[in-house]
Order: structure tokens, then sequence, then C-alpha cells
């Protein structure tokens, strides 16, 4: 079967590998038909992403199809449409004794620490895989990082007397700001790019957006009567912008960093103690979010038309992969289409 394959930095390969076989008891055999292509995957290609090791094959924005079943596997059928959720755990240490199965020591994720859904067929853990019959591939392949956001907002506790900035309204920010909504916060978007900042106006109406400049603070005061967000979640992973967020939130407020870097974040201590803040980050998601995020696409409460704007093909990936760095492109969202 075919796959493409990292080997390095910038560099593609089309390779030949053999077809995974039959799925062993607890398993399930996906054929890809879709594949979101995430941050992780850009910031791999251009060799800044974290606990990351080439060659790898990416991919973990995942729309497959049912091929078969492995013994014991009751909750799907063959020709499911379904979503996979990438992380697994190789052992059942502290974290995923205390139920926090998304960040163990030895958490696996799909298309950085294994490899991932650049291929025809792959094999994985039945029960992370939720069958989506009911939503569009496109919409099937947007669910990781849907609850990606929906695990950000949870985690800054979001409510509906919160003020929430979104700093970074890329498609991590975009989620955020979409799960946000379901809390009734008053969310800002801020970001350096005006056409991401239409967009977010064009598709939830009622969010704020603002443009990255010097005056910013002084900007979110006027527009807050005096008031400072309460929740800052940060999607950029970027040192400057993730290092200015403790200035944006309130006194007592919350940040939330969902964007990462390979780096080290510098602050005042003085500053964040006098601000009692709380600083948080925030890694991959919960089966809860993707099951959330199934009924709520399922039930048309959660729209995300023109959310993907780009399509590939994966015959011809290694050709147009880059494409999606040219800024003339506007790209929010991208799929591959096998």
């Amino acid at each position: 079967m075919n796959a493409i394959i990292l080997e390095q930095p910038g560099a593609f390969s089309r390779i030949t590998k053999d077809h995974p076989g039959p799925p062993a008891a607890g398993q399930v055999l996906l054929k890809i038909r879709r594949l979101g292509v995430c941050g992780t995957d850009l910031h791999a290609y251009n060799g800044k992403q974290p606990f990351f090791t080439y060659p790898r094959i990416l991919g973990h924005e995942i729309a497959a199809e049912v091929i078969a079943l492995g013994e014991g596997v009751t909750h799907l059928n063959v020709g499911d449409r379904c979503a996979v959720m990438p992380y697994r755990n190789t052992s059942t240490d502290q974290a995923v004794r205390r139920g926090k199965t998304h960040c163990g020591d030895h958490v696996r994720v799909l298309g950085v620490h294994e490899d991932g859904a650049m291929q025809e067929y792959m094999l994985y853990l039945a029960d992370h895989v939720y069958p989506a019959n009911a939503l569009s591939l496109d919409q099937i392949a947007m669910i990781e990082p849907l609850a990606i956001g929906s695990h950000a907002i949870e985690r800054g506790q979001v409510g509906s007397d919160d003020i929430v900035l979104v700093v970074g309204a890329g498609p991590i920010g975009i989620a955020a700001i979409l799960m946000g909504q379901f809390k009734a916060a008053r969310i800002i978007a801020l970001d350096m790019n005006q056409d991401r900042l239409d967009f977010v106006a064009h598709k939830c109406p009622g969010v704020d957006t603002m443009k990255v400049s010097d005056g910013v603070i002084g900007e979110l005061q006027t527009l807050l009567n005096g008031d400072l967000p309460t929740v800052v979640i940060d999607a950029t992973g970027n040192k400057a912008s993730m290092e200015k967020c403790v200035e944006y939130v309130a006194p007592g407020g919350t940040v939330v960093y969902v964007g990462l870097f390979i780096g080290d974040l510098q602050f005042h201590d003085p500053y964040i103690q006098r601000k009692e803040l709380t600083l948080k980050t925030s890694r991959n998601a919960y089966p809860d979010d993707f099951t959330k995020i199934i009924r709520l696409m399922e039930s048309g409460l959660l729209n995300i038309d023109g959310y993907v704007t780009h399509r590939l093909a994966f015959d011809t990936l290694t050709e147009t992969f880059t494409s999606l760095y040219d800024p003339q492109q506007r790209v929010i969202k991208a799929v591959i289409e096998f």
C-alpha cells in the first residue's frame, strides 16, 4: 500500500509498505478517507515540532472507514465512517490511573511518537475509534482539532461570566472560540493576520476581533470598559505571544497555553504573583471531548461550514504540501483527500 513518510525536515518520500493485515483482538482495520493537516504536521515538516523524531508518517486528524473488526469489538460495524482519538498510553502510569489519559508519561500520539495516518490503511485500538455515520468526511476529520479546542476551554474553566481572549485565530484558536461560545462567554480573538480575523468575524457572530499592536492592553480596556479578560487562551505556539499573555489577563485570571514551541518561557515572578495568576497548559483531549463534538455536530448545533478552506490530494501531496505555507493562499484549514 502507499504511504508518505517525512524522512527529515523538508523531505517527504512516497513509499510502498506492507498492508497491515487483519486486526487482532480489540483492534480495527481502517481505510483512511480524509486527513486534516495540523500545525503539528506543518511544524514537523519545518523541523520545529517538540516530542518528534524522524523518519515519521504524519497525520492524526482522521476520518476513516472500518474495513475489518478484531475479536471482541462490538461498537463498530464494517463500513462505518469513524473518527479516531489518536493518543494512546503504553503504560498505566500515575496520570492514567487518575483519569488523565491524555498526558501520561508514556502517551503516544499518532504522527508524532508513532506513525500516523498519511497512509492508505492502518490498524488501531478499537476503543479509540468513534462511529460517526451521520457526519461528512470533512466533519469527521475536524473532530480532533475541535476536541483540542474543547479541552482548552475546559482547562480554563470558562463560564458565562468570563471574558475570554483567544490569542491566535488559526484552526485551534477558532476551535476554542467555537467551543467557548457554548459556554456563553464573551470572546475576543487577537491575531496579526487580518484575513483570519475577518474569517472569525464572519463565522462567529458576537465575537470581537482585534489586531496585534503595541496598544493591545489599552484597546482591551477600552473595549471592556476598563476591564481585562479573565481567561486568556494562547493558540500561537509563539514565545513572544505566550509571554505577553500574562499582561493581557485580569488579576486573579487564568492563562491557558494550547500552542507549544521548542524553548523556554520567562516571566517576571513578582508580576504574576501580584496578579495571582493561574497558568495552565492544555494537551490533547479527553474521550468525552470527542463524543461531545460528535453529538454537537450531529445535532447541527456545531456548524463548521467554511472551516476547511483548502484541499490536497494524497496522490500529489509530496508536490503540493508546501503550498500551505504561502500566505497568499490564506489557508485556515486544509484536508488531504484519499
